[in-house]
């Protein structure tokens, strides 16, 4: 039977930029959502949205300011506006602590287990850097999958392009937000902001081992 607790970890530590809301209801159990800022080694932060159960803390604690250390999932589900079909992102805390230590402001620690469900997209940037779109599905509990978004680089990329639907993948990274802007009916830019995870090390399954191919090439 598939350890569904083994596919998807996150680690993230930072401090409270946009105290909790309300966020949806199960079983008499009320979950919020805030967002968390992350430092990256080259100063830049992401903002990133937690989800948490009000089992877990006292909702009156996420400050805006106060830092705190989450474990738990980098979870999708799919938002229907208009008609239209949008992937949410969010991470699913399943702990969280109050921490002093500073250290703590880099942690951003992501690992999935799971499969390759759309034919990466391989492309080189104007600066003429290798990158890969991937999309992966992990699965979770009661038949669910979460569908989560990933860049490559380097030669990882290019390994990646190769690959086919369906493939099970093992990667590891950080989770990062990317700003960008939409433009609406009216031709009007939009300030939209997207999540993915900037992948660090990828290995493949094939005939029950694992073949690695690392790169320690991630972009800050």
């Amino acid at each position: 039977m598939e350890n569904y607790n083994d596919n998807n970890n996150v680690q993230i530590g930072g401090r409270v930029v946009k105290e909790a809301e309300f966020s949806h209801e199960i079983f008499d159990e009320k979950f919020y959502k805030f967002y968390i800022e992350t430092k990256r080694l080259s100063e830049y932060c992401d903002e990133l949205p937690v989800i948490v159960s009000e089992r877990l803390i006292d909702i009156n604690e996420l400050k805006v300011g106060a830092m705190f250390k989450i474990d738990g999932q980098f979870r999708s589900y799919n938002q229907i506006t208009d008609g239209r079909s949008k992937l949410v992102l969010s991470i699913f805390t399943k702990d969280i602590q109050k921490s002093e230590d500073e250290s703590m402001l880099t942690l951003n620690d992501a690992t999935f287990v799971g499969y390759i469900c759309k034919n990466p997209i391989y492309r080189k940037t104007p600066f003429g850097r290798e990158i890969a779109d991937v999309l992966i599905a992990v699965n979770r509990s009661y038949k669910k999958s979460d569908y989560i978004p990933c860049i490559l680089w380097g030669r990882n990329a290019k390994f990646c392009e190769t690959l086919s639907v369906g493939s099970m993948v093992k990667l590891n990274g950080r989770i990062q937000s990317r700003k960008y802007e939409k433009k609406n009916e009216n031709g009007e830019a939009i300030p939209m902001v997207a999540y993915e995870v900037s992948i660090a090390k990828f290995s493949v399954a094939k005939n029950d081992k694992e073949i690695e191919k690392s790169d320690s090439e991630i972009v800050e």
